[in-house]
């Protein structure tokens, strides 16, 4: 009678154990969406700038049609990618068309000369700061879930209930720039 009792503890407690487990890896994918939807709210506001940027831009007729077509390309996938992994992927294609944007602009004097265009270059390098600001949350977010899903004996409830490992948000290879604040010259 007293080994069934000891037996019965023992499922009991071990179900216990399991349930929080299980209760803390949810809880930790639901802090990295958190996280994520602090991300969606500064770069819906950059969408928004990138829009008015690319509006700005059509008047200089000589800028390379090309360039633009990659932004606005980049911005409407972004814009609509469903999933955080597709919006971190399509965040990648953005950041680089912005790049090669923001290269081809300093070519053109008139443009550079614009207030329109020094003002929207300040706003998306303030939105840029805050992205920066909110990736780092979201990046310390998704290593304390990946590393909950690599520990023993939380591994083997993630493998049980098929919790994957994460991506980070990092827009590109470049890990050192990002780490600075932008440059803008007029």
């Amino acid at each position: 009678m007293n080994s069934m009792y000891i037996i019965l503890w023992t499922i009991v407690l071990t179900v216990i154990f399991w349930i929080i487990i299980y209760n803390r890896l949810v809880a930790l994918k639901l802090n990295r969406e958190n996280a994520f939807a602090d991300i969606d709210v500064q770069l819906k506001q950059r969408y928004d700038l990138i829009s008015q940027l690319i509006d700005t831009v059509k008047w200089a007729k000589d800028f390379e049609q090309e360039t633009l077509q990659r932004v606005v390309e980049a911005r409407a996938w972004a814009m609509w990618a469903k999933s955080i992994d597709d919006k971190i992927k399509w965040e990648h294609a953005l950041a680089w068309a912005m790049s090669w944007f923001f290269a081809l602009a300093e070519s053109y004097p008139n443009l550079k000369a614009s207030e329109n265009f020094k003002q929207l270059q300040t706003e998306i390098s303030d939105i840029e700061n805050k992205l920066a600001a909110v990736r780092r949350f979201f990046n310390s977010a998704t290593k304390e879930f990946n590393t909950s899903i690599l520990q023993f004996p939380s591994n083997l409830v993630a493998w049980m209930f098929n919790f994957k490992e994460e991506l980070f948000f990092d827009v590109w290879e470049k890990r050192d720039e990002l780490d600075k604040a932008p440059k803008i010259s007029f």
